[in-house]
């Protein structure tokens, strides 16, 4: 089976897995406060992988970037609790195609804060994709909600956290990445979850620990599929979870998503892969002539 396929297969997978966290959250949360859930997520999560932590071993916590490991897991807590909050109030596919803009609120700060180069094709296309944004929002039409602000935010959130990782890459391993912030997620969530606290039922613990196997198993295909091929290869597919998503919502919850919801979903993910693929050959290029003056 060739890589494409392969990474084809791997994140098809992982965007049944989010379309099913996705529906697990709404249900949940018809009972509990999304900040909690988003504990429990973080709590299963980490019980998951313990065994895995174990395995690493101690050399894997050592660094010299405790500080910026920490602020990467804050952030990743406001995008969890904004994503959350944003699930349970709000038509899933909604969510689902705000968060598209991920990518290319990422590509925008990478331009401001890391000092990468964004020519004019990619700054076209990440105003053409926030365009597609306002599509689904349609402000001065609609009243902007809070739960269609706190998708949005979560979308800054998770770019954010994009690009510290970037920034941790070029010093520590992906292992030590991945133990920081399973690590410290646990605790940093349960501050928030401790104000909205209630006993959950042995039925919602099963539900909870449900979604902890879900999430981790749709992250690690995600990362299956993105080293499985090259992302502009793979990343078409992961319009599909806009489509797992709808589904979802429509079955479970009789929601539909509207014909802006599609448009500007559509318009966002067409900037996004161009911006990917921008990326991509200008990475290739680049490496190209790294190997040539060598």
């Amino acid at each position: 089976m060739s890589g494409t396929i392969r990474g084809a297969l791997w994140i098809t997978l992982a965007n049944l897995c989010f379309a099913a966290m996705a529906g697990i959250i709404r249900h949940v949360s018809a009972d509990m406060h999304p900040f909690e859930i988003a504990f429990f997520r973080a709590f299963f999560g980490l019980v998951l992988m313990a065994p895995w932590f174990l395995r690493l071993g101690l050399a894997s916590v050592r660094s010299r970037r405790v500080g910026l490991h920490v602020c990467r897991s804050l952030v990743m807590v406001a995008a969890t609790l904004t994503w959350f909050t944003a699930i349970s109030l709000m038509p899933i596919a909604d969510v689902t195609a705000l968060t598209f803009t991920t990518p290319l609120f990422a590509t925008l700060g990478a331009a401001l804060f890391l000092a990468e180069r964004v020519g004019l094709r990619r700054s076209a296309a990440i105003a053409v994709g926030f365009a597609g944004a306002m599509i689904i929002l349609r402000p001065g039409v609609e009243a902007l909600t809070l739960p269609a602000m706190s998708a949005l935010a979560a979308a800054v959130f998770g770019a954010v956290g994009i690009l510290i990782v970037k920034s941790l890459s070029r010093t520590e391993s992906p292992a030590t990445i991945v133990i920081y912030v399973g690590l410290l997620l646990t605790p940093l969530s349960l501050v928030p979850a401790l104000f909205y606290w209630s006993t959950p039922s042995l039925v919602a613990l099963a539900w909870l620990a449900a979604l902890g196997l879900v999430a981790n198993l749709g992250h690690l295909s995600f990362a299956r599929a993105m080293a499985s091929a090259d992302a502009t290869a793979v990343l078409p597919f992961d319009f599909l979870k806009l489509f797992f998503t709808a589904a979802l919502g429509f079955v479970l919850f009789a929601e539909v998503p509207d014909a802006w919801t599609w448009i500007g979903a559509s318009v966002i993910f067409s900037a996004t892969l161009y911006t990917a693929g921008r990326e991509s050959t200008l990475g290739r290029i680049a490496k190209a002539r790294q190997e040539k003056e060598a």
